[in-house]
């Protein structure tokens, strides 16, 4: 098949799932093009069968806004006459889906018809996609959709509860590559980051209000008060700033290291020994998912999706959002003792495993088939 794929390029997880899927598409041998306004972080353009399509917004006096939903739209009618595209897959419903519309019935226009699949992952549905601006756009975006996927059972109740949606939505869970995840403590040198005897805390995230990240530190600073550990904060966003302020305020500016964005995930991973998730909101959890492909337990809230990913006793445990207090008490079960440490960061990779791309990609694939049968 040759599949057009449409998502946002950047370190955020619907981008980080759409890219992968591409990369593992491409390895099954169908051709895969990626048509974003950027380069996706995560994409390796060495394989012949992956192709990048760079979407460009000519800058016009006349628009306060540049509209990049006609520019992508334009851009995926050209490509996909071009290339002969036979599937269209947009990650996220707007602009994505809205664009993929317009698409599909400029190329109507030329007795071109082609099925779109759509992908839900979170936050277009809970956040943008829910205020009163967008909501008949999403709406409509969805219903106008050949097929509907969303990443978590949790996120297709969302939608379903938010959105007046006539379409049925499959569910196929985000995924990871288990066989790329097979470094040890001697490959990625944790002695770099912490002493022997030193706990490695971690979080993941793009920093926003919604990840709680006050509650990070306030878990850690409990966690250190019991056992020697280090935190290692990995990525940017606005509550950066608030978070080094209160690790300042709090006296433990020294045992907590903040990275910025990385393309060195796994690495760092590779040498924690605890991933806090207590978010607010997550559709999914695939920080959490990465950390125990890498044999990281997980502490985490029990909101949206992570309840279907980090099972409650097994690869971790799961609080009530903002109970610190709990999460800390939990934190330092698991690491105070090194068997518990142990039995905790190989259940985590049997439970990760669940969600091998070569368990889900299928899945997709198997949807694609059913689409193009419509057609």
């Amino acid at each position: 098949m040759k599949i057009a794929i449409v998502c946002y390029p950047t370190f955020g997880g619907s981008g980080v799932v759409a890219t992968e899927l591409g990369i593992a598409l491409a390895k099954l041998n169908h051709e895969v093009h990626f048509i974003t306004y950027k380069q996706p972080v995560r994409l390796n353009l060495l394989n012949p069968n992956i192709h990048f399509h760079e979407v460009s917004v000519p800058a016009y006096p006349l628009f306060h806004y540049q509209p990049y939903e006609l520019a992508l739209s334009s851009k995926l009618v050209g490509t996909i006459k071009k290339y002969n595209i036979d599937i269209l897959h947009v990650h996220y419903a707007i602009p994505h889906a809205y664009a993929g519309y317009m698409a599909k019935k400029m190329l109507e226009e030329e007795g071109i018809h082609i099925p779109m699949v759509t992908t839900l992952h979170g936050t277009d549905i809970t956040l943008v996609g829910n205020h009163p601006f967008y909501k008949p756009a999403v709406t409509f975006s969805i219903n106008k959709s050949d097929i509907v996927t969303s990443v978590s059972q949790s996120l297709k109740d969302d939608t379903l509860r938010l959105f007046d949606i006539k379409k049925n939505i499959e569910v196929v869970p985000n995924f990871i590559d288990v066989s790329q995840r097979q470094t040890s403590f001697t490959d990625c040198q944790r002695e770099v980051m912490a002493t022997p005897e030193e706990r490695i805390v971690t979080h993941i995230s793009n920093f926003r209000v919604v990840k709680r990240i006050s509650d990070i530190v306030d878990i850690f600073y409990n966690i250190q008060k019991k056992i020697p550990a280090k935190l290692l904060m990995v990525g940017e966003g606005p509550e950066r700033g608030p978070a080094e302020k209160k690790c300042k305020e709090l006296g433990i500016k020294d045992k907590v290291v903040f990275f910025g964005n990385s393309n060195e995930i796994d690495k760092i991973l590779c040498f924690s020994d605890l991933f806090l998730l207590p978010s607010e909101r997550e559709s999914f959890g695939l920080a959490a998912l990465e950390a125990m492909v890498n044999k990281v337990p997980v502490i985490s809230s029990n909101a949206g999706g992570i309840p279907e990913v980090n099972t409650q006793g097994v690869s971790g445990y799961l609080s009530d959002v903002g109970n610190v207090k709990e999460m800390s008490e939990n934190a330092i079960r698991i690491l105070e003792d090194d068997n518990v440490l142990e039995r905790f960061k190989q259940n985590a990779y049997n439970e990760a495993k669940k969600f091998d791309v070569n368990t889900i990609v299928p899945k997709y694939i198997a949807l694609y088939e059913s689409a193009l049968a419509i057609f």
